[in-house]
């Protein structure tokens, strides 16, 4: 009995290998392993546990900011803000590349969902890039890894959760990220920049007697009006929670409407998109949900055998024989090595609840340790064979490119993004000093 938990997990890791579905994979666990450990009285604490994830006001902001995401996907914002910055960007060498990445990373402030990034950037960026002259693997790296800064940036899906998990302020945690965003998109440019200063042939700039058919007067134009749809979500939402006047679960709300509205005036608004919106928003929401569903049971469970209590003094020996540097390179390394084979929502609802109390009682900034953990799970969309960027991407690309061009284009994308991991390890106020400044936690 004392290692009944440790045979669960490894169930469990087998069983998601083998292909299962995670909610019924994380249920089925469960229950098989609740009822040796506990018998049939399992069954009167475990609807007690499901309840009191549901009833959490907290995540009503998912289903808020997943409708707000696709709403703005539907808008034709990217569409606009593609071909905006791509002028603006032309004249560089690489500038096609950089225009992908800010754009990015404006629809991650502004959406949060990389599924919709990826294949709206994949579906206009990619086919331009060719058309350009862009080696395959530089395109399609730039777009992989541009779409996954939605992860970071907040409002991002992921930091609700792992806010509502360790039980850190989902507030603090949107404030902590906007620098470790920052330094990402600023490694993926510097990247770029690098890559089409020593080989110009794979990354060339738009011709000058194209870029000067568009006066300087109307490219302001252009500019302002493909900005304002983003930065007028931004302020919505962010504006809202940094200024104190909504929490993050009314500040979704917010977004929603204004999706909504950003939408009605670029006139793309109907009862038909309103449905499809709305279908997807909830089969997204569900997915979400019965997940969580099974990692509370899975939590009960795993718990109730002592099984925090075995990962607590393993790594309690490793900080007392080493330090407890070692400890956090251990975990980082774990999570950065299940990205390989589980999507960031297994992995936050299956492994964080697991690990973040006890790296919490070694002493680590609650704050920090989720801006650490949020980076290292962006890498999962990104890092082959399961990651869901590269098949997101591989689905919307042209017939000539092909997934091996998509798995060499993102290598160096993924090295950049452990860079910015070691950034953020080093310096911890990257992710705390905003929020103390703000909020004066």
């Amino acid at each position: 009995m004392d290692y009944l938990a440790a045979w669960m997990f490894l169930a469990l890791t087998i069983l998601l290998m083998a292909g299962f579905p995670v909610a019924f994979t994380l249920l089925g666990t469960s229950l098989f392993f609740g009822l040796i450990g506990f018998g049939w009285s399992f069954f009167d604490l475990l609807p007690l546990r499901i309840w009191g994830r549901m009833t959490n006001v907290t995540l009503i902001a998912v289903p808020l900011f997943v409708f707000m995401g696709v709403m703005l996907e539907r808008s034709g914002l990217a569409e606009e803000l593609l071909d905006t910055m791509g002028i603006v960007f032309g004249r560089l060498r690489g500038g096609l590349a950089m225009s992908v990445v800010f754009v990015g990373a404006l629809l991650g402030a502004s959406t949060g969902i990389v599924g919709a990034t990826v294949v709206t950037m994949g579906l206009l960026a990619v086919p331009t890039m060719l058309r350009r002259g862009y080696q395959k693997e530089l395109a399609t790296g730039t777009v992989s890894a541009s779409g996954t800064l939605g992860q970071i940036i907040p409002p991002s899906i992921v930091l609700v959760l792992i806010g509502d998990i360790v039980g850190v302020s989902v507030g603090d945690l949107f404030m902590g990220a906007v620098l470790p965003g920052l330094i990402l998109v600023g490694l993926f440019m510097l990247y770029i920049i690098v890559v089409a200063y020593f080989r110009p042939g794979i990354a060339p700039a738009i011709p000058k007697e194209e870029l000067d058919a568009i006066s300087r007067r109307q490219l302001m134009i252009r500019v302002c009006k493909a900005l304002f749809p983003p930065l007028f979500l931004m302020v919505a939402v962010l504006g809202t929670i940094f200024a104190g006047v909504a929490s993050p679960t009314e500040a979704a709300a917010v977004g929603a409407v204004g999706a909504s509205l950003l939408t009605i005036i670029g006139k793309k608004f109907n009862i038909t998109l309103l449905r499809e919106v709305m279908i997807t928003t909830v089969r997204l929401t569900c997915m979400v949900f019965i997940i969580l569903c099974g990692a509370a049971a899975f939590g009960l469970v795993f718990r109730g055998l002592n099984g925090d209590e075995i990962v607590r003094g393993f790594l309690g020996g490793l900080a007392e024989a080493h330090s407890k540097g070692v400890v956090l390179a251990i975990v980082m390394a774990v999570i950065f090595f299940v990205g390989f084979f589980l999507d960031f929502i297994e992995i936050t609802f299956i492994h964080v609840p697991v690990l973040a109390p006890i790296m919490l009682e070694l002493g680590f900034d609650p704050v920090w340790f989720c801006i650490l953990l949020a980076v290292n799970l962006q890498t999962s969309f990104m890092t082959p064979p399961f990651g869901f960027s590269l098949f997101y991407l591989k689905a919307v690309t042209p017939p000539e490119v092909t997934t091996g061009h998509i798995y060499r284009g993102i290598i160096p994308f993924v090295a950049f993004q452990v860079i910015g991991l070691a950034i953020v390890v080093f310096f911890p106020e990257l992710a705390t000093w905003l929020p103390h400044v703000v909020f004066g936690d």
